[in-house]
């Protein structure tokens, strides 16, 4: 259809162009400006909480979410991205945070090293460290429940006073790191009755066959749960705490700051007990992570 400029006064034209550059700018900037970047490291209880951080956003706030889930390299790769503006927030670790990214010797007490990698993060990065969500996903020693009723062990100094009586697994590398089996057995004076080096994809496999009493693994495994193991407590404080909980870029928060309360809601809400079997529903179950995560957020009354 033609037009008839000379029906269409100059002010008119001028109205409809101001109107459709407000249009486009308002477009651009809710496309842009209102979306939410999340990220993850490339594991299942990653994946569970990038996607219980998401969901939060998206269930109380009008802000939308972009998934970046599973990046491969981990820290090495998501922290400096978050620092260059192209990833808003994600799941960490206190012991990671402190240790790999802050280059800091280790701290024992999980309060302390919680605060003062807070405080750096802030002071170096301008990163804020929300609240932790309660789990702690360190190095462990588990044993199997029949182990543990036979001989009463709760703790690794339970463990040491019976080692002799017991068998140890674990692959290559914990018997040849500077912080692996022989500073563990000059801490808490283990003196087991023999050490097996495991391929590390079979340690559990092999303490379900009695191969061995004993297995290195981190403390939220989902195999831990498949194998009914029992997690000993690090009585002495031997490995790093890496508790979780969300860092985010304090200019996102600065711009939206009901994020804050929105994330801050899964503070103390997992349990080492739940965060395992929540694993296990992902690497045994074969359920989606969007799933598990939904159904624990119900669960506790967050969404």
């Amino acid at each position: 259809m033609r037009i008839n400029k000379k029906k269409i006064s100059g002010g008119a034209i001028l109205i409809i162009l101001v109107l459709v550059l407000s249009m486009s700018l308002v477009s651009c900037g809710n496309d842009e400006d209102e979306t939410i970047v999340v990220a993850s490291k490339p594991h299942a209880e990653q994946y569970i909480l990038g996607e219980m951080l998401s969901i939060l956003i998206e269930e109380h706030t009008d802000l939308s979410v972009e998934r970046n889930l599973g990046i491969g390299g981990g820290t090495s790769n998501i922290h400096p991205a978050v620092l260059a503006g192209d990833i808003d927030l994600y799941p960490e670790y206190t012991g990671t945070s402190w240790m790999f990214v802050l280059n800091e010797d280790l701290i024992e007490d999980p309060e302390e090293l919680y605060q003062k990698t807070k405080e750096a993060y802030m002071e170096e990065f301008d990163i804020a460290w929300l609240d932790l969500y309660g789990f702690n996903n360190t190095y462990a020693l588990a044993v199997s429940r029949e182990i543990a009723d036979e001989y009463q062990l709760n703790t690794y100094s339970d463990l040491a006073e019976v080692s002799s009586e017991l068998r140890f697994g674990a692959e290559y590398d914990f018997y040849e790191r500077d912080d692996g089996y022989d500073a563990l057995v000059a801490h808490y004076g283990f003196n087991f009755q023999r050490e097996i080096e495991l391929d590390i994809g079979l340690k559990y496999q092999a303490i379900g066959q009695g191969e061995v009493d004993v297995i290195n693994a981190f403390s939220t495994d989902g195999l831990i749960n498949a194998y009914d193991l029992k997690v000993l407590e690090d009585d002495q404080r031997f490995f790093p705490s890496y508790f979780a909980g969300t860092v985010i870029r304090q200019e996102t928060l600065d711009r939206y700051p009901e994020l804050e309360e929105v994330l801050n809601r899964l503070g103390g809400m997992i349990s080492d007990e739940e965060m395992i079997e929540m694993n296990y529903l992902v690497e045994e179950e074969n359920q989606e992570a969007d799933k598990v995560a939904r159904d624990f957020l119900e669960m506790k009354g967050l969404i």
